[in-house]
């Protein structure tokens, strides 16, 4: 039986401690979960597992023999295959080539790719472990479960013995996370190790023989399935009791806020993205909208702030026409918009938290006076948002390089919720946070409907958008394919118009 275990590891930033003499433990035929909130350590120990980071202290032990890695290619070579929460393929590709790149199979004395050696490989692989996919498919051309398939089988090939899998269903249909599940099981059957990093409380329980819990660098805990639930590990990874159901009142929608007809918007290869959709949000009232990744959803929330032209088809915000308008321009509307990519579109990575906080309102009161900036008021904002969105920093005076991705999250949230909006558009507005910053999110995103604010929520996470939403959009390849009152849907029916089934 092959056994990982970290004993004691300890990790220190400039002032922060990351990780504080943790223990791990993970055997063959088993799935560890591996929870915690942000800022809690889970990246940076397995940034440590994989090579990418030292640790101060402790140490990496396989089947009783002490490890040092110092990079991804040593924890490879030692059985560690990690699959990343955005997919390492290249689009271009086919699935043969992606799986093999950099260790590709040759032939012959002038070293020529044995691409048929590798294909046999390939669905060797995909046979074993009910991997079900096409050597020869392009990636760009098969859907996002698939992607992943592609990204186990990558690992497989490289013979690993204990797989990490990070935020592994993110971009996944209810459907294909069930089939996720199968292939896990399907591995730990087969005697990998696993440990399954998520913040989804409801997928360790269902699929986890042990969940581990990391709070604020430490390891707080272990439970087994069996002996907890989810509002035991959301107060275990917080450290309080957790509200994990959104609570609102009936909605009493008003004036129409935003009004979109027959909106036409390209992606980059000029493409049509988003195919003739018409929708509109009122006051008082959250519109939230479901679909799998990579079906317009993007290209929506672009062309809407201002971020991508429109090709053909109107938007008007409060009476306006904004359909050709620039982020300032919509942001002075009095719009919010939480961005899907927070790095890079949310915040400028080298600038402070301050810098940041006042990056879409620094021209303005009370910020500015003409061309000098007020920095003691700027400050003092922050340091009033980082207080209240419990953003986990040392000071305001930090880059927000330096955060965890759901600090960084928190940033972005504190910054567009922190003044008067009668619009909010958000997308993937708890990507990356723990229990409780999603709790006082979602808090926060109800009560700015309850003051009469319109809200567009667009999430890949199902549970999410069917908690907030009064009303349910759902897209697919471009084109909204169903409308559901909020509370009358199931997420199985959802689920379905995901994957474009009429």
């Amino acid at each position: 039986m092959a056994t990982l275990e970290l004993k004691g590891i300890t990790k220190r930033f400039p002032g922060v401690l990351a990780n504080d003499q943790v223990d791990l433990k993970v055997s063959s035929g088993e799935i560890l979960g591996l929870l915690g909130e942000n800022g809690a350590g889970k990246t940076t120990l397995m940034n440590i597992l994989y090579g990418l980071y030292n640790a101060d202290e402790g140490e990496i032990i396989i089947d009783g023999e002490v490890k040092t890695f110092n990079g991804p290619g040593d924890a490879i070579a030692a059985g560690i295959g990690m699959v990343h929460q955005h997919f390492m393929l290249v689009p271009v590709f086919s699935v043969t080539e992606n799986v093999v790149l950099g260790v590709e199979p040759t032939k012959g004395a002038g070293g020529f790719l044995d691409i048929a050696k590798a294909k046999q490989d390939v669905r060797q692989i995909s046979k074993e472990y009910g991997l079900e996919v096409d050597p020869d498919a392009i990636i760009e051309d098969i859907p996002v479960g698939i992607q992943q398939r592609v990204e186990i089988i990558k690992v497989l090939f490289r013979h690993a013995e204990f797989l990490i899998f990070d935020e592994p269903t993110a971009v996944l249909t209810p459907q294909e996370v069930e089939e996720f599940f199968g292939i896990l099981n399907g591995l730990k059957d087969s005697g990998k190790a696993i440990i399954f990093i998520t913040h989804k409380l409801k997928e360790v329980l269902e699929v986890c023989d042990r969940i581990a819990v990391l709070r604020r660098g430490a390891m707080v805990g272990e439970a087994t399935p069996e002996a907890t639930n989810e509002e035991g590990l959301a107060e275990m990874m917080v450290g309080r009791p957790v509200e994990l159901v959104v609570d609102k009142a009936k909605s009493t929608p008003g004036d129409p806020v935003l009004e979109v007809t027959d909106l036409i918007v390209l992606d980059d290869r000029d493409h049509p993205a988003v195919e003739g959709i018409s929708f509109t949000v009122h006051a008082g009232e959250i519109v939230g909208v479901a679909g799998v990744q990579g079906n317009g959803q993007t290209e929506l929330v672009e062309s809407l702030t201002g971020l991508r032209s429109v090709a053909s088809g109107s938007v008007m915000i409060r009476g306006t026409d904004v359909t050709h308008a620039t982020p300032r321009q919509i942001h002075e509307h009095s719009v919010a918009h939480v961005p899907e990519d927070r790095q890079r579109s949310g915040l400028v990575m080298p600038f402070t938290i301050t810098e940041n906080i006042v990056l879409d309102g620094y021209y303005d009161e009370p910020y500015s006076a003409g061309i000098k900036m007020d920095w003691k008021a700027a400050r003092k904002k922050a340091e009033e948002l980082v207080e209240q969105y419990d953003v986990r920093t040392p000071g305001t005076e930090i880059p927000a390089s330096s955060l965890s991705g759901g600090n960084q999250q928190k940033v972005i949230v504190a910054r567009e919720f922190g003044r008067d909006v009668k619009l909010v558009i958000a997308s993937q507005p708890t990507r990356g946070i723990d229990v409780g910053s999603i709790e006082y999110i979602h808090e926060r995103i109800v009560e700015e409907r309850d003051e009469g604010s319109a809200l567009l929520i667009v999430s890949t996470e199902l549970d999410e958008v069917m908690a907030l939403s009064d009303r349910i959009l759902v897209m697919f390849d471009g084109r909204i394919v169903a409308e559901y009152e909020g509370g009358t849907v199931t997420a199985a029916e959802i689920g379905l118009s995901m994957a474009g089934a009429s």
